[in-house]
């Protein structure tokens, strides 16, 4: 029986249909394909990531020093409480608080009406003395008066000349002066009060250069020696230093803690360091030139092996095995592994590999161990 023309359109399309539902997926695939190898989508050309912006140091010798870190405490190199060595009613205070003085300047006068009284009494029987003793003098060579009483008026002028002495050091007494150079602190007593022998009148502390005292432990009695240069940072100025050198080694351990105490001179400049701070102090136990070094935030660990990324004339980084040293608190040797000159990442590890290209950005001059390279030094 024939088909009826309803049944014989309807077999093409859907052939028609099936043809196009399996050819959609391979034209897809295509598209997809294509975009990948340099269309918009594409990573870069010839389809690779771009190259990664990193931070890097050319590696140089530097001079490598061995530190000892410890907290410290500074001190005045010289502070003394002025006291009032007589008594006495306050008639000055001309010093200025908080200001430098100078080694003799005048910090307190008090009345001297009695100390000058004192004084010239003694001076009066001063010459009392002067005046009989040559009189026993002249006798004396004479053969008109005898050995003691020669001896007796020697003394006695002797007894006169020392009570002139003592009264004079009281009458200059009355007057307090500063024992050395320095800076004055507040005043302890005002115009018009009275002191009794030893009440304070100021503070004085010499400030250019402070002492820092701080421990170390026992193990390197052999090791810290006077002259050991230091470094010290305090909270109130953070990321500054400030220099010195070690000036007093303590020859005993202390058997509770193990420790013996170290002290340190350190210039103080501008008077920025207080006595007192708590001071974080570097000491360099040693010290070696021509060492090769690389910034300590350079170094990556993978098991019991240590590398850095090193960036080849291509601008592509390779992975660099080394043997490292002494480490300081911004550096470390380079045993092996590197030589002088070669350019490591310092900053952006984290999305490098062996074989990535780079774009070298020169780290800040103030990386430890090493110089910032030339922008572009790779190619």
């Amino acid at each position: 029986m024939p088909s009826s023309p309803l049944r014989a359109s309807v077999r093409p399309l859907a052939a028609v249909a099936l043809s196009a539902a399996l050819s959609l997926p391979l034209t897809l695939i295509s598209c997809s394909r294509g975009a990948g190898a340099g269309g918009a989508g594409g990573r870069g050309p010839g389809g690779g990531m771009p190259p990664m912006p990193v931070e890097v140091v050319t590696l140089q010798r530097q001079t490598l020093r061995d530190p000892f870190r410890a907290l410290g405490s500074l001190e005045a190199l010289q502070e003394a409480e002025v006291v009032a060595e007589v008594a006495g009613r306050v008639l000055e205070v001309p010093f200025a608080e908080g200001r430098g003085i100078e080694n003799g300047a005048v910090l307190a006068r008090l009345d001297d009406r009695e100390a000058r009284a004192e004084l010239e009494r003694a001076q009066a029987r001063l010459a009392l003395a002067q005046s009989g003793h040559q009189r026993v003098e002249q006798l004396f060579t004479r053969d008109l008066a005898a050995p003691r009483e020669r001896d007796e008026s020697r003394a006695a002028l002797a007894v006169a000349e020392a009570e002139v002495a003592l009264q004079q050091t009281r009458f200059d007494k009355t007057v307090v002066r500063a024992p050395f150079t320095g800076v004055a602190g507040r005043r302890y007593v005002s115009v018009g009060s009275r002191v009794a022998v030893g009440d304070p009148i100021a503070r004085v502390a010499r400030l250019d250069r402070l002492r820092v005292r701080f421990p170390a432990p026992e193990r390197l009695a052999a090791t810290i020696r006077v002259g050991a240069s230091v470094t010290l940072g305090v909270s109130a100025y953070p990321g500054r230093t400030f220099s010195g050198r070690v000036v007093v080694v303590e020859p005993v351990v202390d058997p509770e803690s193990r420790t013996f105490g170290v002290i340190a001179e350190v210039a103080n400049p501008g008077g920025l360091l207080k006595p007192g701070m708590s001071a974080d102090v570097n000491t360099a136990l040693s010290e070696r030139a021509g060492v090769l070094t690389v910034p300590d935030e350079a170094v990556l660990a993978e098991g019991d092996k240590t590398f850095v990324y090193a960036v080849q004339p291509d601008s592509t980084v390779q992975r660099a095995d080394i043997t490292l040293g002494v480490r300081d608190a911004a550096q470390v040797e380079v045993v092996s592994g590197l030589s002088p000159g070669a350019i490591v990442v310092r900053a952006g590890h984290q999305k490098i590999f062996p074989g990535a290209r780079v774009m070298p950005v020169p780290a800040p001059a103030a990386a430890a161990g090493a110089t910032p390279a030339a922008a572009g030094g790779s190619k």
